[in-house]
């Protein structure tokens, strides 16, 4: 089985060569606006050679990742877990436009980056036929309509699409077979959780919400973290410092977009070693959550210069690179 990748990983590995630096980085930052940044990663071969603005040229970015690896592996599905999300985004979007009966097209993630096209999501929502939808889809679906339809409440229609969407994500790592792809899942449930507590302690709700929204995961005691949240700010910094969630009590003081930063170094930190291992697809599943920062960092900066952010204000923003 180990010979099948020896291939791909050879093709991934040159890509990995392209991917960008600290120092190009840094270069983006310190461009006096937005457009002499889009010139940089045009010289650096992003977009399409035509791209006049951001989001053509990061859409144009996402797509050739997925073209590439797609080029590679024969079954793409091993690799759905990174996509997940994204349909659950959609669901909510399809939830909320059927409840408030308008159309809302802007907010729909393109088929390119799901594993379920989202006018079928829109469709199933609307016509109540929730059979059309994944298995793992039609209760959560069928709940947070109902939810939005009777009480209003848009916020326990989105933490009940939210904790499905980490259900499916923590179990699709958890049956991996690949270290990368466990990881992946379990660092990103753990993460939303963190989140969460922090959010739902700010705002004083209950255990009896937090246990709702809340989704398990094996790094974290969701019980005992809920039971901190409804305590206190200070009992939630208290019961991370018992996990291996304790470097980041520091990032989650300094503000929410501290703490995303510090969970997406993780994960790069966590996949890095992946540089030197050629006979599993973890090279490949490394390049697309490599390639998936590279995005979102760069997005980051971008707009960071649309808004005429400050030089130090976006490289707070700035994430590890990979190579």
């Amino acid at each position: 089985m180990a010979e099948e990748y020896i291939y791909a990983v050879a093709r991934v590995r040159g890509k990995e060569q392209k991917l960008l630096t600290a120092s190009v980085m840094d270069s983006l930052v310190a461009a006096p606006g937005a457009k002499e940044a889009l010139r940089i990663l045009a010289d650096h071969g992003w977009g399409d050679g035509e791209d006049t603005d951001a989001d053509a040229m990061l859409s144009a970015e996402k797509q050739k990742t997925w073209a590439f690896i797609g080029e590679l592996v024969p079954d793409m599905s091993v690799f759905d877990v990174f996509l997940y999300a994204n349909d659950y985004h959609n669901l909510k979007a399809a939830v909320k436009e059927t409840a408030m009966q308008e159309t809302r097209d802007n907010v729909f993630i393109g088929r390119d980056e799901t594993t379920v096209d989202a006018q079928l999501i829109r469709r199933a929502v609307r016509e109540r036929d929730y059979g059309a939808l994944p298995e793992e889809m039609q209760g959560v679906a069928a709940e947070a309509l109902d939810v939005l339809l009777h009480t209003g409440d848009g916020q326990l229609a989105d933490i009940i699409v939210d904790r499905a969407a980490m259900n499916r994500i923590w179990e699709a790592g958890r049956k991996s077979d690949n270290e990368i792809i466990r990881m992946y899942g379990e660092l990103t449930v753990a993460s939303a959780d963190i989140k969460t507590a922090i959010r739902a302690c700010l705002m004083k709700k209950d255990k009896a919400f937090l246990a709702r929204a809340l989704a398990a995961c094996d790094s974290l005691d969701i019980g005992d973290l809920a039971q901190a949240a409804s305590d206190s700010i200070d009992a939630v910094y208290e019961y991370l410092g018992r996990t291996v969630y304790a470097d980041a009590i520091s990032e989650i003081r300094k503000s929410p977009s501290a703490f995303e930063r510090w969970c997406d170094n993780l994960l790069i930190e966590k996949i890095r070693p992946e540089i030197h291992h050629p006979f599993t697809i973890g090279p490949l599943a490394a390049y697309i959550l490599a390639r998936e920062n590279e995005i979102k960092c760069v997005r980051m900066i971008l707009s960071g210069k649309v808004n005429d952010l400050s030089v130090e204000s976006i490289r707070e923003r700035v994430r590890e690179t990979y190579v």
